[in-house]
């Protein structure tokens, strides 16, 4: 199969500190990928450097057979991003958003069906300030979907849904994926994880302690559900009898 995300060696620091350690990661197209860990265990970092909005200090990094850094304009138009925090001015409105986002792309999704997808259609003419938590969440999931990309990185894609509008998500995804759509998400939720995933990595302290299928991953593990086995990676050793 095609590989459409490679990592060799990804090392970066912040002065004496080790916020990501010789990572490793391999990607084939139409594959779900979760980077998980617990927070500042370097998930934010590692992704930063994969779409090189960060020098990594060491490492090679490609997508799509492109240098995020040196081929990033042409990268661009064939990656999709949503992350967790995204600040967009406070007098927007949906459509306007929506609109601008297209006009930096050449090849675009009609994102009136996008937000038909994610249930927003009636929030056209809404301040993006106006949207509750979830429906700016599947706004930006909209948004990273504009430009049809090949690669689609989410952040925390469901953080703020509730059940149904999780399980919504889930069935997107699990379509974009049948398009052989490359997608690379984090999750804290391990429901989420296992219904999407093909493969996952866990990080602790910036190192990777596991990387393989959710099956193996159980299988590692002394326990039989990945909640319970993730807990067991990511705490140290005694601490999570005590959980």
């Amino acid at each position: 199969m095609e590989t459409t995300i490679e990592v060799k060696g990804l090392c970066k620091s912040y002065g004496q500190v080790k916020a990501v350690e010789n990572i490793n990661i391999s990607i084939c197209r139409g594959e779900v990928f979760g980077l998980l860990g617990a927070n500042g265990a370097g998930k934010s970092t590692a992704i930063e450097c994969i779409l090189g909005t960060k020098k990594q200090d060491r490492g090679l990094i490609s997508i799509l057979g492109m240098d995020p850094r040196k081929d990033r304009k042409k990268l661009y138009e064939r990656v999709g991003v949503q992350f967790q925090e995204a600040n967009y001015q406070d007098k927007i409105r949906v459509d306007e958003l929506c609109e601008l986002t297209s006009s930096l792309y050449k090849d675009t999704q009609d994102y009136g069906e996008l937000l038909h997808q994610f249930g927003l259609s009636d929030k056209l003419d809404s301040l993006v300030s106006e949207l509750s938590g979830g429906q700016k969440q599947r706004l930006f999931i909209a948004l990273a979907l504009i430009p049809n990309p090949e690669v689609v990185f989410f952040d925390e894609l469901t953080t703020g849904l509730d059940a149904r509008a999780r399980r919504d998500v889930w069935k997107s995804l699990s379509q974009l994926k049948a398009k052989g759509i490359t997608i690379f998400l984090t999750s804290h939720f391990m429901d989420e994880v296992e219904v999407l995933c093909d493969k996952i990595m866990i990080l602790k302290n910036g190192e990777s302690i596991f990387c393989g299928t959710i099956q193996e991953a159980v299988a590692a593990s002394p326990y039989e559900t990945l909640e319970d086995a993730y807990l067991w990676y990511t705490h140290r050793e005694g601490e999570y009898e005590n959980i």
